[in-house]
């Protein structure tokens, strides 16, 4: 708000005083990014969300993928981790490799063994599932990624708002997130990039303040992370973005956990409890469960929650391989953070009750 009503110019770009205030305040979230996550400040690129950072990352590892090469990816993935890819394998006459989820829907390191190869080039894999809530084994998986000389791209958008990250310790080249999942505004996200591996890349956006020096046939670029800010940022958004970071900061790591995990147990037992219920994902580590209502559309199910003040989402939440691995065409999914509380928990399984009786009329039996 400050900046809006006080402040309002670019960043990077005056020696007015405006414009002088405005650039510590970006540059100042982008260090609290970077302790945030245990990286470096010039290993810290602002971009619109995770989807993207993921693009940006996709696109400029694209000229090292090659007639034959392999990608190795997973039916867990948001649509913006496995899309991009997808694509790239077609231009690049490659091949994109599903590590095969075990029966409970999770990637295992047995499994990633198995489709590991010498054609393997780029490892792309969520971090924790955004409609299971599983997490992937990185720690082990980064070690046999790293034998064959792959890059390894992370999708956090679901881990950064609820574990601690470290980048160093996790040793991945590229890791995304977005900050409207943890507090921040709508519209700004994060690449992380290992410093050497960001200095080896070409910018994807050409424009305003990236550029060094320009002449009629040629131009040279700023380093990273200028270099890949191209145009005016969205500079409301990263000084938000550095706010919720301090916000969840003052909070803990450890408290959210204690408490989203209190919670997640207590729905999971009521929810379990439930006849005509079906649970997806009952271990899942991040507080999020996945459902559906026997004989309930997902999409019926949220309206009428809905009309009890209940928000959840229904669909294939922009990951249909999961659907398709589930065999389902839609799943409800009901997530909690800090903001939420035990009469929500009750008022969500008393909702289900309500909207399975209404479309079942539910007197004992099906």
């Amino acid at each position: 708000m400050r900046y809006y009503t006080d402040l309002g110019v670019n960043a990077h770009r005056g020696a007015y005083h405006l414009a002088y205030e405005t650039t510590e305040l970006y540059e100042a979230a982008r260090r609290e990014v970077a302790s945030f996550i245990n990286a470096d400040p010039e290993e810290i690129v602002f971009t619109r969300g995770a989807t993207m950072s993921l693009n940006i990352a996709s696109r400029a590892l694209e000229s090292s993928i090659g007639e034959g090469d392999e990608i190795i990816t997973s039916e867990l993935e948001h649509h913006s981790s496995i899309l991009p890819w997808m694509e790239i394998a077609k231009r690049r006459n490659a091949r994109l490799v599903y590590v095969p989820l075990s029966k409970e829907g999770r990637i295992t390191t047995e499994a990633f063994r198995s489709v590991l190869s010498d054609k393997t080039k780029v490892v792309a894999l969520t971090h924790v599932s955004n409609v299971m809530g599983y997490r992937t084994p990185v720690e082990e998986i980064v070690p046999l990624a790293r034998s064959v000389g792959a890059t390894i791209i992370l999708d956090a958008a679901q881990s950064a708002p609820h574990m601690t990250l470290d980048v160093k310790a996790l040793d991945v080249d590229f890791l995304a997130f977005s900050g409207h999942k943890m507090f921040a505004p709508t519209g700004i996200g994060v690449l992380y990039g290992k410093k050497e591996r960001l200095s080896s890349l070409s910018p994807v956006e050409f424009g305003g303040e990236m550029a060094d020096e320009v002449f009629l046939d040629h131009a040279t670029y700023k380093d990273a992370p200028l270099g890949f800010e191209a145009g005016t940022p969205n500079i409301a958004g990263v000084i938000g973005l550095g706010a919720a970071i301090r916000y969840i900061s003052a909070l803990g790591m450890d408290a959210i956990h204690a408490h989203t995990a209190a919670l997640h147990q207590k729905l999971l037992e009521a929810m379990s409890a439930l006849e005509g219920v079906t649970i997806y994902n009952p271990t899942a580590e991040n507080p999020v469960i996945t459902f559906n209502i026997d004989g309930v559309h997902p999409h019926d199910a949220s309206t009428i929650l809905d009309q009890d003040g209940i928000g959840v989402r229904s669909g294939h939440h922009c990951a249909q391989l999961v659907s398709r691995f589930l065999g389902v065409t839609a799943t409800i999914r009901a997530s909690l953070h800090v903001y939420n509380t035990e009469e929500d928990c009750d008022r969500l399984v008393e909702g289900i009750i309500k909207t399975r009786d209404f479309f079942n009329g539910f007197g004992g039996a099906l």
